[in-house]
């Protein structure tokens, strides 16, 4: 795995996976919960809000860290994002089992899990545009877009790993609660690895090396630019502080725009999609549910990973292309999750829109990224990240919203509003146009 010349690959299969770990973990979450809430007769809009309040802590925390990625270094901010989510999950782990094992309450268990996966949207929010930066800085305009799609691909291959291996970890002893405590004790491994394998990129140890504050020179593969040259090349590449990049920036507005959109249709239709199975195909709740499920969501993310592994590289395409094409085919595949009348029908389905999602959304990252210079890399990533984290405050609760008035209407709404989204990328000249900086 090389995406780019410019970057060692050891350190992008670090940050790969890093990202990879947080989203098999939150996929398998996502398959289980469904099951554990009706096991504990929690309101299925109880579910959506437990998402919600830790993507709102998200989008506020993410600029946040983006900016002290940029003060202290990639890797430490790397570390505290596997910290959060690692210890989040040790938590929730903890509470679900003491509540299937009635322990405490189901209402209390809800409160209680609401607050400890709360701590993934503080802490969590860190790796997101940490990785991002590490890999947009490290990387030339013209192989970004690869690069970051490439990186992208760790959510796709997180929701197939996640629902595949949840399965193993429902043990006796720990039931449903397993699969948060393997993959906290997976987080502490893969932290520690990104301690010892990424350079320490902290600009305050490399001044104190140098006592000149100039970065001491860091070994690469192949050649390619140490650590040090690239934190040093960062630093000079633009006069002056960098300056926060928000989400009203006017060269990166449109992005933030059409991200926003084409992320809360995926999470509001996403949300309700397990409960669709329970409702439409499986009967009932229970392990079977679990496994429908999961099947779906892996079936989904093998979509993505065809799209962000071979088509987007195949055919080199720009992120103006990604953000049409790709909302274009989420809409396709959305309309037929509402029309599907059968499993396989809606596997299908649901693949496509995946596709298309996983075209749509590494197309507005990269489309960000290359609207600003070098040195703003950190600040759209956490602009980005936010954006991100923001999708999924309310989009939940409106498609599960949604779906009890209606099982299909979250998807026939989610369709129209991917082919507005698709209109959108056409007619903005700023997204039509999207060159480097």
């Amino acid at each position: 795995m090389d995406p780019a010349t410019s970057l060692p690959r050891q350190h992008f299969g670090l940050v790969f996976m890093a990202l990879l770990v947080t989203a098999a973990g939150n996929t398998a979450l996502q398959s289980v919960l469904p099951v554990i809430g009706r096991a504990l007769a929690i309101p299925d809009l109880g579910i959506a809000f437990v998402f919600s309040l830790s993507a709102l802590i998200w989008t506020f925390s993410a600029p946040y860290w983006a900016l002290q990625s940029d003060q202290r270094g990639r890797r430490l901010l790397i570390e505290v994002g596997l910290a959060g989510f690692g210890i989040s999950m040790l938590l929730c782990a903890i509470i679900i089992l003491s509540g299937l094992r009635g322990l405490i309450a189901p209402f209390l268990t809800f409160g209680l899990f609401t607050l400890a996966r709360a701590l993934f949207g503080v802490f969590g929010s860190a790796a997101n545009p940490a990785a991002q930066a590490f890999v947009a800085s490290r990387t030339t305009a013209a192989e970004r877009t690869s690069a970051l799609a490439l990186l992208s691909s760790a959510f796709g291959l997180g929701t197939i790993l996640g629902p595949a291996v949840a399965p193993l970890f429902i043990l006796p002893g720990v039931d449903l609660s397993g699969p948060m405590f393997a993959f906290a004790a997976i987080a502490a491994m893969v932290m520690l690895l990104v301690r010892l394998g990424l350079p320490d990129d902290d600009p305050t140890h490399a001044q104190a090396r140098s006592g000149r504050g100039a970065a001491v020179s860091i070994a690469s593969v192949g050649g390619a630019p140490g650590a040090a040259h690239v934190i040093a090349a960062e630093a000079a590449s633009e006069s002056g502080e960098r300056r926060r990049v928000s989400v009203f920036d006017p060269r990166v507005r449109a992005f933030m725009i059409y991200g926003l959109a084409i992320g809360s249709l995926q999470a509001a239709t996403g949300q309700a999609l397990g409960f669709l199975i329970i409702d439409r195909i499986a009967g009932s709740g229970g392990a079977e549910a679990a496994k429908l499920i999961g099947l779906t969501f892996m079936a989904g993310a093998a979509a993505t990973l065809l799209v962000q592994w071979g088509l987007i590289r195949l055919f080199a395409m720009t992120p103006a292309q990604l953000m049409r094409t790709g909302a274009l085919a989420a809409g396709i595949g959305t309309a037929g999750i509402a029309l599907a009348p059968d499993f396989h029908a809606l596997v299908l389905a649901f693949a496509l829109q995946s596709a298309g999602f996983g075209m749509a959304r590494p197309g507005f990252t990269a489309g960000a990224s290359l609207a600003v210079n070098r040195a703003d890399q950190g600040a759209v990533a956490g602009a980005v990240t936010s954006v991100n984290g923001a999708c999924f405050v309310a989009a939940p609760a409106i498609g599960i919203g949604l779906y009890e008035l209606l099982p299909a209407l979250p998807y026939w709404l989610g369709a129209a509003g991917c082919f507005a989204s698709a209109a959108y990328a056409l007619l903005n000249r700023q997204l039509y146009d999207s060159r480097p900086r």
